[in-house]
Order: structure tokens, then sequence, then C-alpha cells
């Protein structure tokens, strides 16, 4: 152990400390929140524990405080090199010995992490589930006194949730390999089927469930049907220019032209997808840990395990898989607490887009049920009228009894329209056109707009040529993507041409069944609201001492090779920058400063603020 101003006793030990000192003494903080303290107690009475908490809720306390008063060295097991690094680097700052065994460690320092194991001087070590699972890894760890296992991003293990990692399987037989170790999983995303899972694929029957509140409250959500992708990316971008921002795209390519496309525009901008070498990856993170202001276009092998805390904006340009994999990322945004914003641009193509790769996988029928399921809640949560958080956190098992209020549905209030007679005029032109042609050619058709396919094909003879020229384009746009999205339209996937599903669109046009269809809001309504934000209003003196203390951090980073973000997040300076302590122990009082970082920041942060 390395805490020289809390082992003021030579004859101290891990079990004297309590949960509560190590809280206060080594993380800067006065009381746990949330689940923290339940979790804590769950594995410090040697139970095991499956914890569902946001990201953002203080996940990793839960299990590292456990490893800090429990007899032994704590075994965290975690999918990602970069999510290991930064966890590692972040306890060392707070005066804990932690230590990492991956691919990219010098031959040296893999040996030195060896030696603290089996000195136990080692309190954790972060190791991903290959490396752990090898025949001579769990040699070794069987010298090894353990005080819990950690399998942390524990969703991984579900073949139902996002992101599964087939190594993870393998680890049903922890319990027996490492009898009387306390278990805890921890995600931030799973619903009840891949709970479930989990729950089964790790062997933990008797496991304690503990669900947070899903609910993050400085989340802006916002969903808007496509009229220009690419002007209204730049819209919102420019409204979060000078921040960290994530745009998640459906393929390696369009994240690699909207990378372009926004680098010819001069925005700061690099693509990140799986096709990339290892080196062109870790360049991309090493740029994005840095702090700098930095916008990401990647597919969603992005960001797993990223610890930035101050995304500003999260935007997807294609339709997430379900609302696992939407949570998830969208959840990569404000980690720190600060308002963020989150935009889903949508459009009929991307739906049936994502309908037809789904259908056209492997999985077996079981799979595909499920997926489907997950997929037309995703549709559901971008075509509603209501509160979008309500319908996202119900995916969740949980009900939120009030709207939320941050979310545009709730900020611009939405009506639905009877959509009956609209639609049956475009299933109508659908059909009578041979169901061969777009809904470019589909709305000249209802608008009466001549072309030359439309004289070439004769169209214009149609009797129902023109007679939807009342209502504009964005009118018929609007009406063919919510068709689509209702599965009453199709599109062919290579000719995208519309077609009837006959089963949904017979009864609209016998006039059988009614529709009611969203009335989009206008653009220009989106482009004029402002963003979801609650900025600190700052003095000119306390914006100096902020930004000063910003610089310092930076040049502090680069020093000792680590994101900035590792040495004090913004929240803490901009507490410091407004409360100006003038000693020691008025600084101690600030959240997120334990004695550690006093011992090595606190004189030189009181210069700042003089």
């Amino acid at each position: 152990m390395k805490y020289p101003s809390l082992l003021t006793d030579s004859n101290q030990t891990k079990m004297d400390m309590t949960p509560k000192t190590i809280l206060q003494h080594v993380f800067g903080y006065d009381d746990f929140r949330g689940l923290q303290q339940q979790a804590i107690d769950c594995v410090m009475q040697g139970q095991d524990v499956l914890l569902l908490m946001p990201t953002g809720g203080g996940k990793s306390i839960c299990y590292q405080i456990p490893s800090l008063c429990r007899s032994g060295m704590g075994l965290v097991i975690s999918p990602l090199i970069a999510l290991m690094d930064d966890q590692v680097a972040a306890l060392r700052q707070l005066g804990i010995n932690a230590g990492a065994l991956h691919s990219e460690l010098e031959p040296q320092e893999s040996a030195s992490i060896r030696q603290d194991m089996l000195s136990g001087s080692l309190d954790l070590l972060y190791i991903s589930p290959e490396r752990l699972l090898s025949d001579e890894m769990l040699r070794f760890l069987n010298k090894i006194p353990l005080s819990l296992i950690a399998i942390d991003e524990a969703h991984c293990v579900s073949v139902w949730g996002h992101e599964f990692r087939p190594e993870y399987r393998l680890m049903t037989n922890l319990s027996s390999m490492f009898p009387r170790v306390p278990r805890i999983a921890l995600t931030a995303t799973a619903d009840p089927t891949t709970k479930e899972d989990i729950i089964v694929s790790l062997g933990m029957p008797k496991a304690t469930i503990l669900q947070a509140s899903f609910h993050r409250t400085n989340l802006f959500i916002r969903a808007v049907p496509k009229d220009g992708e690419t002007k209204q990316l730049l819209v919102f971008l420019q409204k979060h220019k000078d921040a960290a921002c994530i745009i998640y795209c459906g393929s390696r390519n369009k994240a690699e032209r909207v990378a372009a496309m926004l680098t010819d525009r001069g925005l700061t901008a690099l693509a990140y997808h799986a096709g990339l070498s290892a080196i062109e990856k870790r360049a991309v993170l090493l740029r994005f840990r840095s702090g700098e202001p930095l916008i990401i276009v990647a597919t969603i092998a992005f960001g797993m395990g990223i610890d930035r805390p101050d995304v500003r904006l999260v935007v997807h340009l294609d339709m997430p898989k379900g609302p696992e994999h939407y949570y998830q990322q969208i959840g990569r945004a404000g980690r720190d607490g600060d308002p963020a914003e989150t935009v889903l641009l949508y459009g009929g193509e991307d739906i049936v887009k994502a309908r037809y790769w789904l259908e056209q996988s492997n999985s077996d029928e079981a799979q595909k049920k499920i997926a489907r399921s997950r997929l037309n809640t995703m549709i559901a949560f971008a075509e509603t009228a209501d509160c979008r958080t309500q319908i996202l956190l119900r995916c969740f098992g949980e009900e939120l009894n009030e709207p939320c209020g941050h979310c545009d549905n709730c900020k611009h209030p939405v009506s639905l329209m009877n959509g009956t007679v609209a639609a049956q005029k475009v299933l109508s032109a659908v059909y009578r056109t041979g169901q061969r042609f777009g809904a470019i050619h589909i709305i000249n058709v209802l608008r009466g707009r001549k072309s030359d396919n439309i004289e070439n094909y004769q169209h214009d003879r149609l009797p129902l040529f023109g007679i939807g020229k009342d209502k504009p384009n964005q009118f018929w746009r609007a009406v063919i993507r919510q068709l689509m999205a209702k599965d009453v339209l199709r599109q062919g996937a290579e000719h995208s041409n519309l077609f009837l599903n006959q089963d949904k669109a017979l009864p609209l046009l016998k006039g059988k069944e009614e529709l009611y269809l969203r009335e989009d809001i206008v653009q220009s309504r989106i482009e004029k609201s402002s963003s979801y934000s609650q900025q600190i209003a700052f003095s000119e003196s306390q914006q100096k001492i902020f930004d000063n203390l910003k610089i310092w951090r930076l040049s502090e980073a680069r020093e000792q090779e680590v994101p900035p973000y590792i040495i004090f997040h913004d929240a803490v300076l901009r507490e410091i920058a407004i409360t100006c302590p003038k000693t020691l122990e008025e600084l101690k009082r600030i959240k997120g400063i334990g004695d550690s970082k006093i011992e090595r920041y606190g004189q030189t942060l009181l210069e700042y603020t003089v």
C-alpha cells in the first residue's frame, strides 16, 4: 500500500481501513453516491454483485474501495487497453499501486508488475479476459491472494448485449478457479434479457442485483429527420466548436467520408474504425485522450472504455441497432456531469437499410426476433411525439413518472395528425407506378412535377398526378419516412424502389384502418433552438484563474504523459476558481482532492488562487 497520509501508524493494515475512510482520504469525497455504499457493503461481506449504473455514476469506486479494504489484490477484468491504462494512471495519481498486464507493455514493466504481485504490494491489477484465461496466467494468479474479482463492461459477456466478446463467455469457471473470492460484474447498459444472460454466463446465480436509475439528467436528447445531413450536422457541430465531439456512422466508408468532409471545411476531425491499423488507432486515441477539442467520426468500434469526461456532443448519422447500443454510445457524452447534447439524425432509407442488414445476418431466428424488437424500439423512439427519455428508460425496466424536460419533444412539443388520406395518396402513387421507383419520383408524381422519367413512363397521365401539390416536398418526405418506419412501405435493397407491404398497406388503402403521423418540426426551429446548457457564470477574475489552471493541468499532463482529466476534472478546477482556497485545509474541502493529490499538487494550486 502506498498511502503515506493514511498509514501514519506502521502497524496499520488494510483491514483497519474502512470504505468511508478511503473514500474521504484517497478519493477526496465525503459521502458515497447512489448505490455505491450498498454495492461496497455486499462485496465486503463476500457476496457476488451485478451492478448496473449509468456512465458517470461512479461504478469503479464500487470495486476499487473494497479491493483496498479486503485482504489481497483486486483483480479487474477489462476489455480494452485504453480503459486499463486510464484507470491505472488515475489510481496512481491517488497514491494507489495499480498495474495492467497487456500486449503493449515493455518486458521490464511487465516483470515489475509481476514482482509487485508476488510481494503483495500491488493493490489492483487490470487484465484482459484473453490474458487472464491463459494457463500460464491462471497458474501465476493461484499464488496471489485475491481480495475480489471485478468484471468491468460485463455486457460483453452476453450474446444478446452490444459489443459481445466471446472470450468473456469463458469466465463461467472463475468461481471454481478462485473459490471464496467475491465477484462484482459492472455495466452501464443491460436490458432484462442481457441482465439474465450475464448472471447465467458468469455463473453468479446468487448474485445481488443492484440497478441504479439510468436517467442522465445532464443529457439533452434529440432525434431529427434528415433534411440535408451535412448541413444539419454542421449546425450542431458549430454549437460545440471548441469541444470534443463524437459522430457515429454505420460503416467504415461513411466514417472516412464524413471525416474528410469535415476536414475540408476546416474542422479537426479524425476517422476511427476497425479497418485502421493498430498504429493508426493508437494515434487517434492518443489525440482524443490529450484533451484537445476534436471530432471523432467513428463506427461503433470507438468509445468503449474511453474515460474522457468532457465530450459535449454525440451524433448518430445512422440508426443504432437497439436501445442498448444507443444508450451506451450517447453515454460517452457529459461523463463529467456537465450539460451535453445527443442527436440522432435519421431517414427512411436508414431504417430500411438497418432492417435489411438484420435479415441478412447469420443469426438464428431467435436472435433475429430479439434484434427486430430492439430495432423497432429504436424506430419508435425516433418517431415518437412523446418524451424520449421515458421511452428510453422503459427499455431498461425503469418508469419515469413525468416527462423529462430535457429532450426535444419536451422542449418543443410535437403534434400528431390524422395521416390516413396522405398515406393513401402515397401508397396509391407507389402502386400505380409499378412499385419500381424511389421517393423522389413518387413525390414528383404527387406534386405534379414533370421530369424525364415521369414523361417517359407517362406517369403525368395518371389520375393521381398532382393530387398532393398543396403540400411541400418536406411533408411528403415525412409521410414516406414514417410509412417506412411503420413497415407499411418497404424499399428494395439494391434499387431503392419503394414497394408495399401488403399486410399493412391494404387495410389503409381500403379505409379499414386510420393512421396518425407525427408533424415534423420545421428545420429552422431546430437551427434556432439553443443547445441544452447550464453554463457556470464566472466573474472575470474567476475565469482567469480557471483558464490558468487548465493551462497548468495541460502542461502537467504532457510532462507525465497522461490525459489532463486524469489529473483533475474541469469540475474540480472550476470549484477552485470559484472558492479560491487559501490554505491546504480549505483545498481539501473541494470534492475530488484526496490526500495524495494535496501532497502532490496542493501548494501549486494555491499559487493560482492568490
